[in-house]
């Protein structure tokens, strides 16, 4: 069987347990490491542009292939065009986009080279997957360097409807170079609709009802995957994290209060404020729950070297002080907001001592926190899940109570009505998301994409 080669911006150091990686990485690994290949991308380091070698490490069936980047580099790519442009658009976000032709240029010129330090490692018959939205450009130079590979893309971010997307002034470069893949997939079906209807209407070309597309000159086909993961893992770092530190004392501080716990990378497009609001929102309108529930809200760290990043942070720190401030007792803090990382057992086993978890993101691809926390609960006890109906994962957890971000007062019901729900309404609901969990995990995504790749 040829072999499988992932590529995407950051190559993660996963170490099986360690510390929780985003959505991307997990899904990635957890797919490579079954069937056996290489992993590419950036290391993570800054380096002086002559210092750049790939460096391989093997791991069982995996080679990790990674190469740093050099200051401008880092600064026009990854920090500029990917994160600063592309980011904000795709999450619906213009009023935070920043557009900057020289470092448009830059994130064309990091994905040649990049391209081109792939190149010596691939062998003919490879089939190549890559992942997210830093890498749109990456097929166009492979094919430029005379790549006949299968080569297949994975959007892990919304895909905006065209009239968003055309606030990108090079927004007919980027979908021209998504059109040299031979299969570009979506998180959603709406994600897909959102592509159509820009190949039909602004790049005039055509697509069928089975997913083929005709344009700019390449014919490609085009789908829905919905990122899974493995429901019956979590539930065992849950069950096995469970007697560590954190989580007894959570257990202990606590003082048999109930817990709503939210898991995010710090990140504006994740409704952290309107979730804080939400929950005094709550307070205020069901005074019988104050020093009676509490709000843990997990927020690590990320690009905290982009402005829009540091002002969130700010923001949600303002707001965390003024609701305590605000409500705060001699024993109990309503809000208990942590700006770190836990490793993935210890955030499996708080989400099973969490009764609900509230995940509500103004706009996600999939977010797969939400079904982390269905699959971390005790089916004898299990919490409720609260769901942004802007995360992809709303369309498969129809056991969630699914919200609006934007409606405060019915967040705050949807709180009221998980903390007060009866046993076997709360058993029904988690049992109905366990068998889509399952039914549709990490596996089931990767066997789909790939046989669509290698059938195109």
């Amino acid at each position: 069987m040829s072999r499988l080669i992932i590529v995407s911006n950051r190559v993660a150091p996963i170490s099986e347990g360690g510390p929780a990686a985003g959505g991307l990485a997990v899904g990635v690994y957890d797919a490579l490491k079954e069937t056996g290949g290489m992993w590419f991308g950036w290391s993570g380091e800054i380096l002086a542009h002559d210092q750049a070698q790939i460096k391989l490490d093997e791991r069982g069936p995996v080679t990790f292939a990674t190469i740093g980047l050099s200051r401008r580099d880092y600064d026009q790519y990854y920090r500029g065009f990917s994160n600063a442009t592309l980011w904000p658009t795709f999450h619906f976000r213009t009023d935070l986009t920043q557009y900057y032709r020289h470092e448009f240029d830059g994130y064309k010129r990091v994905n040649s080279w990049l391209a081109q330090q792939l190149l010596p490692l691939l062998l003919p018959d490879d089939v190549i997957w890559v992942h997210d939205y830093h890498l749109i450009p990456f097929a166009e130079a492979l094919r430029a360097a005379g790549v006949k590979n299968r080569i297949g893309f994975f959007l892990h971010i919304p895909f905006p409807p065209a009239q968003i997307l055309t606030t990108v002034p090079p927004h007919q470069a980027l979908v021209k170079a998504l059109c040299c893949y031979d299969l570009v997939g979506f998180q959603t079906p709406a994600d897909l609709r959102s592509f159509v209807d820009y190949i039909v209407h602004e790049g005039r070309g055509t697509a069928q009802p089975d997913g083929l597309v005709t344009a700019f000159g390449r014919t490609l086909r085009a789908g829905a995957y919905p990122i899974g993961i493995y429901p019956d893992e979590i539930a065992e770092l849950a069950q096995a994290g469970a007697s560590r530190k954190p989580v007894q004392i959570l257990k202990q501080t606590l003082h048999d209060r109930k817990l709503i716990m939210a898991v995010d990378r710090l990140d504006y497009s994740k409704g952290l404020v309107e979730r804080f609001r939400a929950f005094e929102k709550l307070l205020e309108q069901a005074p019988a729950y104050r020093n009676h529930v509490s709000l843990l809200q997990i927020a690590p760290p990320t690009r905290s070297d982009v402005n829009a990043y540091q002002q969130i942070r700010s923001q949600l720190e303002t707001e965390a002080g003024r609701i305590n401030g605000k409500f705060a007792e001699l024993d109990w803090t309503p809000i208990r907001y942590i700006h770190r990382q836990y490793e993935r057992d210890t955030l499996a086993s708080l989400f099973r001592a969490a009764q609900v978890g509230f995940v509500t993101p103004l706009r996600d691809g999939m977010n797969l926190v939400a079904k982390e926390y269905v699959a971390a609960q005790d089916p004898e006890d299990p919490g409720v899940l609260v769901l942004s109906r802007f995360a992809g994962a709303a369309q498969a957890l129809t056991g969630a109570l699914i919200v609006n971000p934007m409606d405060l007062a019915g967040m705050a019901d949807a709180l009221d009505l998980a903390l007060s729900m009866s046993l076997a309404e709360r058993r029904a609901r988690y049992e109905d998301m366990m068998a889509e969990l399952r039914a549709n995990n990490v596996s089931v995504w990767r066997d789909r994409f790939l046989t669509d790749l290698r059938n195109r």
